[in-house]
C-alpha cells in the first residue's frame, strides 16, 4: 500500500477547479453534502434526539444545508442553526437550503437552549479561514465544544489553519472529521490533532490521476512497512553496516548510548560509538555489544550520528574542539551523516559548517530538528517555526540540501525536490527526555541495511511514533514512558513490520 497524498490549501482548490469541469452529475457540493449526511447517520446514536446542523457563509455551509436536507429526508430530525441568515451563494446549497424549508424544517439563527442534540454537524468554516476567530464566532465554537454531544467537523475542524494546523483563535474539537477529495496538512500537525477526532476522507468520486504527482504524503505503517525487505538466512554482521555515534560531552554521555543502543536495536550489524567527554566509560553495561573507542576511531563506520549530547558554544566567538576540529571533519566525510541536537546548533552559528553543508558534501545528510532548533538553523523564532511547520521543513531542505524531520506534533519530513510527508504515529510519549536521540539511533541504523536517505528518515519516523503508541496502548505510557523503553519497542515492531509471510 503507497502512503496516500496530502495537499495544501491551493492544491486542494487547484484540484476542484480541475474536478469540476469534467464532472458529470452531482456538484463537489452536492457529493460532500450526500457524504456529510452519510457519516452523520453512521456518528449519530440511534436514540433519536436531535442533529443540529452548524451553517456557515461560506462553501462549508453549504455542505452543510445539503446535508442537513439529505438528514431531513431520511426522518432525522434536524435543525440547522444558519449563522448567516441570508440564502447561501452556491446555487446547489440554496436549492438546499429551500428544500429543507419548504419540508417544514426549522432554522435558527442562535443557539436552541432548550435544545440537547444527539450530534453537531459543524459547517461553520472550512479550508479557506483567514483571521483568527473571536466574539460571537468564537462564542458559537465554545458552544459547540460544550454542548457534550458528538460533533462531526466537515472538511477541517472550524478554526483550524488547513496549511498550518494551528488554531486561529479558538476550534472545534470534533468526534469525527470527514475530509473531501484528499487530506490536508492541517489536519495531521500541530494543535489540529487534539481537535479533528477520527478523519475519514472521501474523495467524492473524483478521477484519482488528479491528485497524481502531489508532493505530500501521509506516514503510516500500512504505507512505509514493505519498504524494508525481511531478513535473508545467508547473511553476516557486515551485511548490515557499521554505525558510528559521536557525541556524549561532558554530563551528556547517556544520549549518545541512547542513540547507539537504538541503532543496534533497529537492525545496524555493529555499533561504534565515539565519546567527547574527558574520561569516558570503557563499556556499555547494559549492552557491551556497543564498541566505545576513540572518536577518530569511530569515523571509519559506515554511517554517522552526529551530535548527541556533544555539547556546543553559546556564540561563534567561543568554539570547542567538537566544533572547531571534529563536525569539520565529518561534513568533509563522503558518507551519510545524521545531525541531531548539538551538531544543528553547531552548524546554525557557524556560517563555514553551514557552507559545507550545503554545499558539494557527496553523500546523503539528513537533518533532526525540533522546532528551537530549527528556529536557529533558518534565523526565526520558534514561533515563527510552529507557524507554518510544512514551510519551515521545506525551506531548511532545501536551503541546506538535505533531508530534514521536523520534529514535532505530526513530524514532517521533507526533501531538497520539495517533495514532502507527515507523520501520521506518534503520541505525547515521546515527550521525554532522550526521544530524539533513540530516533536518530533508528534512522542511522536503516541507513545501515541500505534504505536510501529518503526512506529511510521516513520509515524511522513512522517506526518510532508506531513504538510510543504501542507502548501506550499496553499502559506503559504516554506519561513516564522512557525513551529507552521506546527503543525497545521500535525492535519488536521492526521485526513484526518486516517478517517473512509464511
Amino acid at each position: 500500500m503507497s502512503c496516500p497524498p496530502v495537499l495544501t490549501t491551493a492544491q486542494v482548490r487547484d484540484i476542484e477547479e480541475r474536478a469540476a469541469r469534467g464532472l458529470a452529475g452531482p456538484t463537489l457540493m452536492q457529493r460532500a453534502g450526500r457524504a456529510t449526511a452519510d457519516a452523520a447517520r453512521a456518528l449519530a446514536a440511534d436514540t433519536g434526539a436531535p442533529v443540529l446542523v452548524v451553517a456557515g457563509p461560506g462553501n462549508n455551509g453549504g455542505d452543510a444545508w445539503v446535508a442537513a436536507a439529505h438528514l431531513r429526508e431520511s426522518f432525522h430530525r434536524v435543525t440547522v442553526l444558519d449563522v448567516a441568515g441570508t440564502p447561501p451563494k452556491a446555487p446547489e446549497a440554496r436549492e438546499a437550503r429551500e428544500r429543507f424549508l419548504a419540508a417544514g424544517g426549522e432554522s435558527v439563527r442562535a443557539w436552541p437552549e432548550s435544545l440537547h442534540p444527539g450530534l453537531v454537524v459543524d459547517g461553520l468554516l472550512g479550508i479557506g479561514l483567514a483571521r483568527d476567530l473571536d466574539g460571537d464566532m468564537a462564542a458559537l465554537v465554545g458552544r459547540v465544544n460544550g454542548c457534550a454531544a458528538p460533533v462531526l467537523a466537515i472538511d477541517i475542524p472550524s478554526g483550524i489553519a488547513s496549511d498550518t494546523g494551528s488554531i486561529r483563535g479558538a476550534a472545534v474539537r470534533a468526534t469525527r472529521t470527514i475530509t473531501f477529495l484528499a487530506r490536508k496538512i492541517g489536519l495531521h500537525t500541530g494543535d489540529a490533532l487534539d481537535c479533528t477526532g477520527d478523519i475519514v476522507v472521501d474523495d467524492l468520486g473524483v478521477d484519482a490521476t488528479l491528485l497524481a504527482g502531489t508532493p505530500g504524503s501521509l506516514l503510516a505503517p500500512e504505507g512505509v512497512r514493505g519498504w524494508l525487505a525481511p531478513r535473508l538466512r545467508n547473511v553476516h554482521k557486515g551485511s548490515f553496516g557499521t554505525l558510528g555515534i559521536v557525541g556524549g560531552g561532558k554530563g551528556m554521555t547517556g544520549a549518545a548510548i541512547l542513540a547507539a543502543r537504538a541503532g543496534l536495536y533497529a537492525g545496524a550489524g555493529k555499533v561504534y560509538v565515539g565519546l567527547l567527554a574527558p574520561n569516558p566509560p570503557a563499556f556499555d553495561p547494559v549492552h557491551p555489544e556497543l564498541m566505545l573507542r576513540a572518536v577518530d576511531d569511530t569515523l571509519a563506520a559506515d554511517v554517522l550520528v552526529v551530535g548527541p549530547g556533544a555539547g556546543h558554544s553559546p556564540s561563534a566567538t567561543s568554539i570547542s574542539a567538537f566544533e572547531r576540529v571534529t563536525l569539520p571533519a565529518l561534513l568533509s566525510l563522503p558518507k551519510p551523516l545524521v545531525m541531531d541536537a548539538d551538531a544543528l546548533n553547531a552548524i546554525a552559528i557557524h556560517d563555514t559548517m553551514r557552507d559545507a553543508l550545503a554545499g558539494n558534501r557527496r553523500a546523503a545528510t539528513i537533518l533532526t530538528p525540533h522546532p528551537a532548533e530549527a528556529a536557529r538553523l533558518l534565523h526565526v523564532t520558534t514561533a515563527e517555526v510552529q507557524a507554518d511547520r510544512l514551510g519551515a521543513a521545506i525551506a531548511l531542505a532545501a536551503s541546506l540540501r538535505s533531508e530534514v524531520v521536523l520534529k514535532g506534533a505530526g513530524s514532517i519530513c521533507a526533501s531538497p525536490d520539495g517533495t514532502w510527508a507527515v507523520n501520521s504515529t506518534g503520541d505525547a510519549g515521546l515527550s521525554c527526555g532522550g526521544s530524539g536521540d533513540v530516533l536518530a539511533g533508528i534512522i542511522g541504523a536503516l541507513l545501515c541495511q541500505g534504505l536510501p536517505a529518503p526512506q529511510a528518515l521516513r520509515y524511522a519516523v513512522c517506526l518510532h511514533g508506531a513504538a510510543s503508541q504501542s507502548c501506550t496502548a499496553r499502559g506503559i505510557g504516554p506519561a513516564g514512558l522512557t525513551a529507552g523503553e521506546v527503543a525497545l519497542e521500535a525492535r519488536a515492531l521492526l521485526n513484526a513490520w518486516t517478517a517473512s509471510p509464511r
